[in-house]
């Protein structure tokens, strides 16, 4: 009968303590992968998360609707692909907004009280972005440094806009939702008497650039001639008001001896010519 020797104790030792340790640096490496998963695709908070059907290929959809949201969420998940922050407090978005976002094709921001969009607000969206709706805030202008080179359909039905150059000149490079026909209405406009007029009907029918360029030459020409009438009052009063001492100040020079001398030389020379 042969007897087995036990191997030496150092080698069993360090087996024994390798194998822990593989398993110790497995353990941590799975525990980090998933803590790295959940940073990156939890949920914001006071927002519904939820998978597309056929897993995370479909991409994400959070919604933020009725949060009592006061600016836009910095913590969304970078998988997002649809995000609905309607109905809550929003003021403006920021530069840089949806930086994080690569994924995202739709984004409502309506019925918020949105009064300004910061330049290079939708910065990173303009490849994928394919619905955005501001309909019901309060915005009166866009200008094109906000909107950047968004490609995606837009509706703007339902703010108070102010109708002007600016305005006519950003609306044109966006694709209008349907909504956006009739519910974009001007407020008020340059010049005045196009308030309450749809501003795609408006901007069809009148060159809005072409009337305010008019309404600056008109309003420089009544000026400068405002100044020039203010002037001319100015010396007439000035003449009248001082014609007594004119009087007085050549009567005073006629009086002087020298002068008197010289106006008698002055006569004879001229009498001998």
């Amino acid at each position: 009968m042969l007897l087995l020797l036990p191997p030496p104790l150092l080698p069993v030792w360090l087996l024994r303590h390798s194998v822990a340790l593989c398993l110790i640096l497995l353990h941590s490496s799975v525990l980090m992968t998933f803590c790295f998963h959940h940073a990156s695709t939890s949920c914001s908070k006071g927002c519904y998360c939820s998978e597309a059907p056929g897993g995370a290929g479909g991409g994400r959809t959070v919604r933020c609707s009725h949060a009592r949201l006061g600016e836009v969420p910095r913590d969304l998940p970078n998988d997002t692909q649809r995000l609905y922050l309607d109905f809550n407090h929003i003021v403006s978005v920021p530069a840089n907004a949806f930086e994080g976002l690569p994924l995202l094709a739709e984004l409502d921001l309506s019925h918020n009280a949105i009064v300004k969009l910061e330049n290079g607000a939708f910065r990173g969206l303009e490849e994928r972005l394919k619905l955005l709706d501001l309909s019901a805030n309060r915005l009166m202008s866009l200008n094109r440094e906000a909107v950047g080179s968004l490609r995606s359909h837009t509706n703007l039905s339902h703010n108070p806009w102010h109708c002007d150059c600016e305005l006519q000149h950003v609306v044109p490079s966006l694709e209008l939702e349907p909504a956006s026909l009739a519910g974009m209405v001007c407020e008020t406009a340059v010049p005045e008497e196009h308030a309450g007029m749809p501003f795609l009907l408006l901007a069809h029918d009148v060159d809005l650039c072409k009337v305010a360029r008019r309404t600056t030459d008109v309003a420089m020409l009544v000026t400068m001639f405002g100044w020039f009438a203010m002037v001319i009052a100015y010396l007439v009063h000035y003449v009248w008001q001082n014609q007594d001492d004119t009087r007085r100040h050549l009567a005073y020079l006629k009086s002087l001896p020298g002068l008197q001398h010289k106006s008698e030389e002055s006569s004879a020379v001229s009498t001998v010519v």
